[in-house]
């Protein structure tokens, strides 16, 4: 091709370049269309649905009004504990208990076997009944010997009985007096040996000696049961053992260095091992008079303001003895997990949960735990906090609670 000619060429419009370049353009431009399309719908979705947070619940308290004067330990005990023994040896045939069984006052938890017993028992009544039968038979020998010491009495007088005759009524008919006599009293001695029978057929029975709930079995059927120990370790010494629980109570060893900031009718604040969340309101019964020199303690007793079912007997229990500290009065507070205090501008906030919407709330946070804080001031109980969320919350914003 001539020089001229590729010249010309490059001279020439290209009338297909402006088409193509539209196309490019309008094609960008309706990807950036969608692209706000969707970053708007995203928007209002997430508007619309919330943020997913976690919550909890802030819990009333009371704080303030006292302070801890002593801390100390001790274990939970009934005043009225027994381990129910039978007061005489025997073989076990029936046990009416178990673990857990709540029982009566007089409520029969065992029997013996009583079957000597009831065969010297009828024996007993049988000799009581033959006593009372002889004692008949002498009655009607008594009123023969009265009518026949009547009778020669006057045939004496006359002269015809004589007066060996007469001696010798009057001797039988104080003998029959006196056969009388000692079969009344032969009768009383059979009345008490059946009594006395009855009382040990009754000592085979064993009943609960106050209400309260058997903790631990230890006796069964086929078994002996003595009052002492006998037999080695083939014979028992109780069937049950039986706690009052309406007399359960805290024994605390003070040390004797520190008795003098105990008193009685002090309010103290009892936690126990397996509880340890739970504030047990208490106070001081008594303090023992007596000293532990092995441990250098004083004994003191405190008791429960309201039992609960929690309480067992032989619990560990912290105890905190409280003090009143004058002019400041108990107040308010509530508590929440530390993780729903956050820090905003420099200060402590909570995001409260309302209507599905959180609101910024500035707080005062008082005493802080191993998981909870307690709020002094800008919470109420019974509101819902955000314990777990995003960290861009606004006030205002949308959320949804969720639970794990």
């Amino acid at each position: 091709m001539s020089p001229e000619k590729s010249t010309l060429d490059e001279l020439r419009i290209d009338r297909s370049a402006p088409a193509k370049r539209r196309s490019v353009a309008w094609i960008g431009w309706l990807a950036f269309v969608l692209i706000l399309a969707g970053a708007f719908l995203g928007w209002r979705f997430t508007r619309t649905q919330g943020a997913e947070v976690r919550t909890a619940t802030a819990q009333e308290t009371r704080s303030g009004g006292q302070k801890t004067l002593l801390n100390a330990s001790g274990y939970v005990t009934a005043r009225r504990e027994a381990t129910v023994s039978s007061k005489v040896t025997g073989k076990v045939i029936e046990v009416l208990i178990e673990e857990g069984l709540k029982v009566k006052e007089g409520q029969v938890l065992a029997r013996l076997d009583s079957s000597n017993v009831e065969a010297n028992l009828r024996l007993t009544e049988a000799q009581l009944e033959a006593a009372k039968s002889g004692l008949d038979e002498i009655k009607v020998r008594l009123e023969e010997a009265e009518r026949e010491h009547r009778r020669i009495t006057d045939l004496t007088k006359n002269g015809i009985a004589t007066q060996a005759d007469l001696d010798k009524a009057e001797a039988d008919l104080k003998s029959f007096k006196a056969r009388l006599d000692l079969q009344k009293v032969e009768i009383l001695v059979a009345e008490r040996q059946v009594a006395l029978w009855q009382q040990q057929m009754d000592d085979a029975i064993i009943r609960a000696p106050f209400a309260g709930i058997v903790v631990s079995k230890n006796a069964q059927p086929g078994e002996m049961i003595s009052p002492i120990s006998a037999g080695g370790g083939f014979t028992r010494t109780g069937i049950c053992t039986i706690v009052d629980m309406d007399s359960l109570e805290v024994e605390v060893d003070v040390n004797e260095s520190y008795i003098n900031r105990v008193e009685p009718g002090q309010s103290v604040e009892a936690t126990l091992d397996a509880y340890p969340d739970w504030k047990i309101p208490t106070k001081v019964i008594a303090i023992i008079p007596t000293a532990d020199r092995q441990k250098a303690t004083v004994k003191v007793r405190v008791g429960f303001e309201k039992l609960d079912p929690r309480i067992l007997p032989e619990m560990g229990v912290k105890v905190a003895f409280q003090g009143a500290e004058g002019a400041q009065a108990a107040r308010q507070s509530v508590s929440i997990p530390k993780a729903a205090v956050r820090q905003r501008d420099g200060r402590d906030i909570v995001w409260v949960v309302k209507d599905d919407r959180v609101e910024r709330r500035a707080v005062t946070v008082g005493a802080s735990r191993t998981d909870e804080v307690t709020i002094a001031a800008g919470l109420n109980g019974g509101e819902r906090v955000v314990v777990e969320g995003p960290d861009n919350l606004a006030d205002g914003d949308r959320v949804t609670e969720f639970k794990r």
